[in-house]
């Protein structure tokens, strides 16, 4: 190669590498996909959707799509599957990250392996709710019920392997009334609808905008919430133990989970992106309001260090009570 030549060759290496690095895509290249596998209008289906709308400023687009059925099996094992692009998301609870997965029989995913948690947004405690129709006002009154009664009730929750299964359980557990039939839906919308038109006696649901509706015209009497401390949305509502039935403890965790390759980049952003809206007061309204208790330090590390928390604590009381899907 003649000089000329090798001067030619040496100026296109230099402007090969002089050229400008193109820019990474932006994020999200396509709408964000949030699925909330429960029925909608059900009391994971608000804070999911709350979620989403705080999201569209910084993000584009977000579809909220309700897969519901399985007590949130079938929603979460879809976005157990999806690709880790970081443009899909689960909206997920201890139902579909700790329960579930710990009762059946052949679970189609495993939540410490399948996802990454992003941010727990909310508590949503357990209570335990009767129709106007049955002749009790105070959890004590039920409980006496229940003995005289032992084939008479039913309860109903919002799907097989669900916190509020799983509390119906441990209620009956602790009366020793072993008989009251349970009655499982498709998410707790429905189940709160039965309840508030006679077709099933009782329900264990967790507390959300549309039951604390009803409790207040006197369709439904929640007798208590299933938790250590009142609500804020309803502070007149007494807990389980001042009710008269310590132990009877089972409230969900609502929060943001993502397929377990997502790059952590992206987990940083979107947990960062769900803390300053959690930190907006006008959003803690909205969740007080709907029965929720919003929790503001969380994180990527902090929701996966509550999942954890939650897995030791739940397995080995389903394992005594012999829960199974």
């Amino acid at each position: 190669m003649n000089r000329r030549d090798l001067l030619k060759s040496g100026m296109a290496a230099f402007s090969a590498l002089a050229l400008p690095i193109p820019a990474l895509a932006a994020y999200p290249e396509r709408p964000i996909k949030l699925i909330v596998p429960f029925s909608p209008g059900g009391a994971t289906d608000v804070v999911g959707r709350l979620w989403a709308e705080q999201m569209k400023p910084k993000f584009g687009t977000v579809v909220v799509e309700n897969k519901g059925g399985g007590g949130g099996l079938i929603g979460a094992a879809e976005v157990a599957r999806a690709e880790p692009d970081g443009e899909t998301f689960l909206f997920g609870n201890t139902s579909t990250q700790v329960l579930i997965p710990a009762i059946a029989h052949k679970p189609p995913y495993d939540p410490a392996k399948d996802f990454v948690a992003v941010y727990i947004m909310a508590i949503s405690p357990t209570s335990i709710v009767v129709h106007e129709s049955v002749p009790v006002h105070t959890l004590k009154e039920l409980i006496a019920y229940a003995k005289a009664n032992p084939t008479k009730l039913s309860y109903g929750s919002a799907g097989a392997g669900t916190i509020t299964n799983l509390a119906g359980e441990l209620f009956k557990e602790l009366i020793g009334v072993p008989t009251i039939t349970h009655i499982p839906y498709k998410g707790a919308a429905p189940g709160v609808a039965d309840l508030a038109s006679g077709h099933i006696p009782m329900m264990t649901p967790n507390v959300g905008g549309p039951l604390l509706q009803f409790h207040r015209t006197g369709k439904v009497r929640i007798l208590c919430v299933n938790a250590e401390k009142r609500l804020q949305a309803a502070p007149d509502i007494p807990t389980s133990a001042e009710a008269g039935l310590p132990g009877m403890i089972a409230a969900n965790f609502n929060g943001l989970f993502a397929p377990a390759a997502v790059p952590k980049n992206i987990i940083k952003q979107i947990g960062e992106a769900t803390r300053l809206a959690m930190a907006d007061p006008a959003t803690q309204k909205i969740i007080i309001r709907s029965g929720f208790e919003p929790v503001l330090d969380s994180g990527p590390e902090a929701a996966q260090k509550e999942v954890e928390s939650e897995r030791a604590r739940w397995v080995p009381i389903v394992k005594k009570l012999g829960f199974k899907q």
